[in-house]
């Protein structure tokens, strides 16, 4: 079973879009517009800084329920989009690192 590039970004595009709106930020994941900017880079450097911030959220959420400042449903709702963008990371890193393996086995 193979997975084509395409699929593959148009797949983490709805999963980043999905965790936006899981963290109430109404921010669309596009192609990237600039001239400049091409490959796979410009389309992954946008959903590790989504997960970045997803993870930074539930740290901050954490630290105002430990001061007695923050709600426990805002601590779960906020680590569980935290986890769920990690896990999507570490699933396009492992699709990335089988791709690179497949393609150094193919022979020329």
């Amino acid at each position: 079973m193979s997975i084509q590039a395409l699929d593959a970004l148009n797949a983490y595009g709805r999963t980043a879009r999905s965790i936006i709106a899981g963290l109430g930020e109404a921010a669309p994941v596009t192609a990237p517009a600039e001239a400049g900017s091409s490959g796979f880079a410009a389309y992954v450097t946008p959903l590790i800084e989504q997960t970045g911030t997803a993870l930074r959220t539930a740290e901050t959420a954490s630290a105002r329920q430990v001061v007695g400042q923050g709600d426990i449903i805002d601590v779960v709702t906020a680590i569980g989009a935290a986890e769920t963008a990690l896990n999507t990371m570490v699933a396009v890193r492992d699709r990335v690192v089988n791709a690179y393996n497949e393609i150094m086995r193919m022979q020329i």
